[in-house]
């Protein structure tokens, strides 16, 4: 079992006695083949770093893990066939806080490859910050079902931090609280707060978000976690305290030499020994309701919900204030834990909206994929696992580059997978739903890929290809026709639409006061009727355009041809139209008469 002291830390309260009892627990638990100093030796070392800590130096569990190394379960193949172990209880994760740390760790190594930030730290600090979100109490989105609220950090123990957020994350308008799974101060949200599940919100009391920001903060200033002085500054940077960085490292060594995943609610809490019975609470023994008075500064003081440890012998305590020792009095018992009735298995998972689902290569499916897990007789199922998996030749990942991912059934009985990005491949695949543990057929969903539509093509200039004059007679035609070449960035455009107007004003005139003209120059459709105006014209593949014929009515003047690309270029031409010349008459000459006059 654990060396558990079923106390929590607070500045100034550290014990002589407690100081040695945790290096001989993290002496005794270091990894066999450990490249890390011990911790108590790094604690001394270590430089506390400036500013505020993201949780306040709020008090945290300072349990610690079993000397005795994980058991890993058997390897497959192997010859002795010995019951499969997966570990100690305390090494237990729950499921949705286990991905999210894992999450975490994808969404850094991709924006922050060089600071090595592993999943087994996010781990270590939600353990000692708030039992890995109170056992796993989190719904399907990763939202804690009860606020895991901190103390109010009026200065009397902890920081002194008056309200910066206006009461709207810890519900406290005179002083910031530490707030959800990861122990935020609003101050330090405001700055580091992150969206981890892609739903639009960053939620301190949401582990997804909760456990990015985390990571993010512990990468700051370029650090690279597997440096030993950058690790201890990231840790000593979450809450300054050389016991707490001593605390961290011990649970950050035992993950790291083995854990595994238990279901969601059904975590160890610290202290406690037992699975998280689901009292009430926020497995700090803090309040958990915003604004309720916090308990009494006694680090001791079990808080509401949390199973009372067993009583057993306290280690001395040094004085605190004016010198005098605080009265200890004996824990009651622990209370037996409750068991919940059992549930109906799931027989049935209920596909809900669309079975086929559509993005374009590159952005991400709008429509969530959502089940409704039930038993025989149609009754929702809460909390069971349902697992989405990809399936085919595909680039689609859902967050943190994940082809799978486990959510727990809500009170509704409804898993919602996370936001599917399409990535950059096209086609059709499937991601099939599985309630896990059950033999409930999978529900399976189509989706399919677009391809992109190609860009528009783009013109920033539009000139004739010729400056001769263009000029006609009424009641005929222009000999010369119209070319345009449109370019982009000095080169032919080929495809680039163009629309031709005859209209009223001259190129002085602003574009809004053109109108098409009702007399002039025209073109001829088709079927040979006159228009003064022409769409859907297109430049060949040198950027080349020549309009069509154009046509004089009756009426001599200078018209205006103006000629628009699809993305703004204009582009006027002049059409001269004179009077049409008559060639003169030549008078009749007499012709001599033939006959001889007498």
């Amino acid at each position: 079992m654990a060396a558990q002291f079923g106390r929590r830390l607070r500045k100034g309260a550290t014990a002589t006695t407690v100081a040695a009892l945790v290096v001989a627990a993290l002496s005794a638990s270091q990894a066999p083949g450990s490249t890390s100093a011990p911790a108590d030796e790094r604690a001394a070392n270590a430089t506390e770093p400036p500013g505020t800590p993201v949780t306040g130096n709020s008090p945290y569990f300072t349990d610690l893990p079993p000397l005795n190394t994980p058991n890993k379960p058997n390897k497959p193949g192997t010859s002795i066939d010995l019951p499969v172990v997966t570990g100690p209880a305390e090494s237990g994760i729950p499921a949705t806080v286990l991905a999210a740390y894992k999450r975490a760790e994808e969404t850094v190594k991709d924006s922050a490859p060089g600071c090595r930030l592993p999943w087994q730290l996010l781990a270590a600090i939600g353990k000692v910050e708030s039992g890995q979100a109170r056992g796993g109490r989190v719904d399907a989105g990763g939202t804690t079902l009860t606020p895991i609220l901190g103390p109010q950090l009026n200065g009397v123990g902890f920081a002194n931090i008056s309200d910066t957020d206006n009461g709207a994350y810890d519900g406290d308008t005179t002083h910031d609280r530490a707030v959800g799974p990861m122990q935020f101060i609003p101050s330090t949200w405001a700055t580091w707060g992150q969206d981890g599940n892609s739903d639009g919100r960053k939620d301190p009391n949401n582990i997804y978000d909760a456990a990015l920001a985390a990571g993010r903060y512990l990468c700051a200033h370029n650090r690279d976690l597997s440096v030993q002085g950058d690790l201890d500054q990231a840790i000593l940077g979450y809450n300054r305290s050389r016991e707490y960085l001593r605390t961290v490292m011990s649970w950050f060594d035992y993950y790291r030499r083995d854990s595994h995943e238990v279901p969601d609610g059904s975590g160890v809490l610290p202290g406690s020994g037992e699975p998280d019975s689901h009292d009430s609470g926020n497995g700090k023994g803090l309040p958990d309701v915003p604004g309720t008075t916090p308990p009494p500064s006694s680090p001791d003081t079990p808080g509401p919900g949390k199973p009372t440890p067993p009583v057993k012998p306290k280690p001395p305590r040094e004085p605190e204030g004016d010198g005098t020792t605080p009265p200890t009095t004996p824990p009651p018992t622990t209370p037996p834990p409750t068991t919940p009735p059992p549930q109906a298995p799931v027989t049935t998972l209920e596909r809900l909206g669309s079975a086929s689902v559509t993005a374009t290569e590159g952005e991400r499916f709008a429509d969530r994929l959502r089940v409704r897990a039930k038993t025989s007789a149609g009754k929702v199922v809460a909390g069971s696992r349902v697992q989405f998996q990809i399936v085919g030749d595909t680039a689609a990942r859902f967050p943190g580059a994940a082809t799978r991912i486990v959510v727990s059934t809500g009170t509704d009985g409804i898993a919602t997978a996370p936001t599917l990005s399409a990535g950059g491949q096209t086609g059709r695949f499937i991601v099939r739903a599985k309630a896990l543990g059950t033999t409930a057929p999978a529900a399976d969903f189509t989706a399919t890929v677009k391809a992109k539509p190609a860009p528009a093509p783009q013109s920033d200039a539009l000139a004739r290809t010729s400056d001769k004059e263009l000029t006609a007679e009424t009641g005929g035609s222009f000999a010369d026709a119209v070319e345009v070449k449109a370019t982009y960035k000095g080169k032919a455009a080929a495809g680039v639409g163009v629309s031709a107007t005859m209209v009223t004003g001259d190129a002085d005139a602003s574009p809004e006061n053109w109108a098409e003209n009702d007399k002039g120059p025209y073109f001829k459709d088709a079927d040979g009727k006159t228009v003064r105006t022409l769409t859907a014209l297109k430049t060949d593949a040198n950027g080349l355009l020549k309009l069509p014929e154009i046509y004089t009515d009756g009426i001599a003047g200078t018209y205006t041809l103006r000629l628009t690309t699809a993305d703004g270029v204009v582009l006027t031409v002049e059409l001269t139209v004179t009077a049409a010349t008559t060639a003169p008459t030549a008078d009749p000459s007499p012709t001599p008469s033939a006959t001889p006059t007498a």
